[in-house]
């Protein structure tokens, strides 16, 4: 993932944290990237704040860096975003992170293969039962408060699930993080299965960031 040519650029990274495992993977050692933040992952349950937040971390970083790998799918709310930012930017062309890990074919196959499938990301492991609660919206300190615990209405919002599908994405400690997936769909009653995929996307889009910085430094 280095720079063509030695030309001497300077990218940063603005990404969701459900990619940072993947992305430090893919940048280790790397001296074209001089910014990395990881933002948290729920941002884009509210699009609004999702859009507005990125935007803000990007275009802070004008004058700092040659151009931002912004590490995000579309997420509902990031359409067009490019265009509006202060910094040259590449992007995900994909809905949301799972079709960036399986590529949007491969993300359709696996569905097709179960429609009842929840994937499991070694980000989405670590984040364990409280991220996929925070993820489907459910108020932990509401629920206590009413005498309910979240495994209640897990089961109930999981009750349309059959599988969970654990993604090895290529980074390391994978056996802890399958097995993190392994106890998710136990506490579920879930049959859990797992492949393998690439991050062509990953680092096309990191391609495509350094290409831009290498245009911008050009001017």
């Amino acid at each position: 993932m280095r720079s063509a040519g030695g030309v001497n650029i300077r990218v940063g990274i603005v990404a969701c944290e459900i990619f940072k495992k993947e992305i430090e993977h893919l940048t280790e050692g790397d001296p074209d990237i001089v910014y990395r933040e990881y933002l948290e992952f729920a941002l884009h349950l509210n699009s609004a704040n999702l859009r507005e937040k990125v935007s803000e971390k990007v275009n802070a970083l004008k004058g700092k860096v040659d151009a931002v790998f912004l590490g995000y799918g579309i997420c509902q709310s990031l359409t067009g975003i490019t265009s509006q930012l202060q910094v040259p930017t590449a992007m995900l062309q994909v809905d949301d992170c799972i079709g960036a890990f399986l590529t949007p074919p491969e993300y359709e196959r696996e569905k097709k293969i179960c429609t009842g499938t929840w994937f499991m990301s070694p980000g989405w492991a670590e984040l364990g039962w409280d991220g996929v609660v925070k993820e489907l919206r459910l108020d932990l300190d509401r629920l206590k408060a009413r005498g309910y615990d979240s495994a209640y209405f897990m089961r109930k919002l999981f009750s349309g699930y059959s599988r969970c599908l654990f993604i090895d994405t290529g980074v390391p400690d994978r056996e802890r993080y399958e097995a993190l997936s392994k106890g998710f769909a136990q506490r579920l009653n879930l049959r859990h299965d797992c492949r393998s995929c690439t991050l062509v996307l990953l680092e096309n889009a990191l391609r495509e960031a350094k290409g831009l910085a290498e245009r911008s430094n050009a001017k």
